[in-house]
């Protein structure tokens, strides 16, 4: 079942379009990567989506909601954790997940989240003291205390060194395992390449590419994704 439906997608920031007719389809139970060269378009795809920033052109539909139209429904079957995402620094591990739990309808148990995501010894851990791996556990657990059917997740493990990157991407497998479908933003290939079931790479505000790692590798005639990439983004790095 499709639960992301975007078709002509266009965003203007003054005279700089941003992005430019991206179509897209998510289907459930997924985990789809959003891929391209920095300023290429990728966030705000996601804030689009998730009922963070108004769209200037196309249709957008999220679980059969427009983000702008029913941003308020939409806020509640949904999470989302982005690039820039930060805590007041005092603010407790134990004290952040209750205060999410408090902005949803029918929110999961935050102590069972806090549990489950291995942060019960940082109950009363201030944000600050936190270390970029703990950092990301918070963060996944508070996108998913509203019990939500679609995560969107923006450069997740940028910043964290190898051990905690690998760390993460066994937390976004258990995401997919609770039925969640994914949305990643993701500038890292092999992160891609190990997480993604499809892959839309943007370049420039429009989609260069889209398929499974597999079938990109292929269309760009290259040994790796990493190299797929640079031959579909005429060679720009990620």
């Amino acid at each position: 079942m499709t639960v992301i439906e975007i078709d002509g997608l266009s965003k203007n920031y003054g005279a700089d379009k941003a992005v430019d007719g991206v179509c897209l389809r998510v289907e459930q139970g997924e985990i789809f990567g959003i891929a391209g060269p920095n300023g290429a378009g990728k966030t705000t795809v996601v804030e689009c989506a998730s009922g963070l920033r108004r769209r200037d052109g196309g249709n957008l539909r999220v679980l059969g909601l427009d983000p702008q139209n029913d941003r308020r429904r939409l806020l509640q079957r949904i999470g989302v954790q982005l690039q820039e995402a930060s805590l007041p620094g005092a603010i407790k591990v134990g004290e952040a997940l209750r205060m999410y739990a408090s902005f949803y309808d029918k929110p999961a148990d935050w102590r069972e989240l806090m549990d489950e995501w291995g942060l019960t010894d940082k109950r009363r851990a201030g944000f600050a003291s936190l270390s970029g791996g703990w950092k990301q556990r918070l963060f996944i657990a508070l996108a998913l205390v509203g019990n939500p059917e679609v995560v969107f997740l923006d450069e997740l493990t940028t910043g964290l060194d190898p051990s905690a990157r690998r760390t993460t991407w066994g937390l976004i497998r258990n995401m997919r395992e609770r039925g969640v479908t994914i949305v990643m933003v993701t500038h890292f290939m092999d992160e891609a390449a190990a997480l993604c079931d499809r892959i839309a790479i943007i370049d420039r505000g429009r989609v260069a590419a889209e398929g499974s790692p597999r079938e990109l590798i292929a269309k760009g005639r290259a040994d790796s994704l990493e190299d797929a990439f640079l031959v579909l983004t005429g060679g720009e790095t990620a």
